[in-house]
């Protein structure tokens, strides 16, 4: 006897009442199968569509501010090394003051730090990146117990 007949014998056996309540129960478990498998998942994506898509657009109008100022710097008239040397000297003097000592060897520059704030750190880096195409090379910096960055930094200035 095969399963399909016994499963037919089986479902005749079963007074109507019976019958009723397991296909009930088969439609509720195959409903329930559906759910989890098929609306459930897609329910899930819906909900969080608008999520993503505004953290993939804040994404995008960060990658095309990098785009438009990378571009920006390419558009720039290459600049000299005594030029790019002095405009980090001043970029050294006006944003970290006297926390900061600049050694110049070549193309290397040696800043070595104490007691330098994180905020006045990062607004330098922007500056020596955009003005004197400086690059940041090595980093060898601690925070100190009041927060403020402690080490040495060498940045590359563009070649001669």
């Amino acid at each position: 006897m095969s399963r399909a007949e016994f499963i037919r014998q089986r479902w005749a056996a079963f007074a109507p009442r019976e019958q009723f309540l397991v296909g009930s129960a088969v439609v509720i478990v195959a409903a329930a199968l559906f759910w989890l498998v098929a609306i459930g998942p897609a329910l899930t994506t819906l909900r969080s569509a608008e999520l993503q898509r505004r953290t993939l657009d804040a994404q995008l109008q960060t990658m095309r501010g990098l785009q438009a100022q990378a571009q920006a710097m390419q558009a720039q008239p290459r600049q000299s090394y005594d030029e790019a040397s002095r405009l980090l000297e001043l970029s050294v003097r006006q944003q970290l003051g006297a926390s900061a000592r600049m050694q110049i060897q070549g193309e290397r520059v040696t800043l070595t730090l104490t007691g330098t704030s994180p905020d006045a750190l990062a607004k330098w880096l922007t500056q020596a990146r955009v003005n004197a195409r400086a690059l940041p090379s090595e980093a060898r910096l601690n925070r100190n117990a009041a927060g403020q960055w402690e080490g040495t930094l060498v940045v590359t200035l563009p070649p001669r």
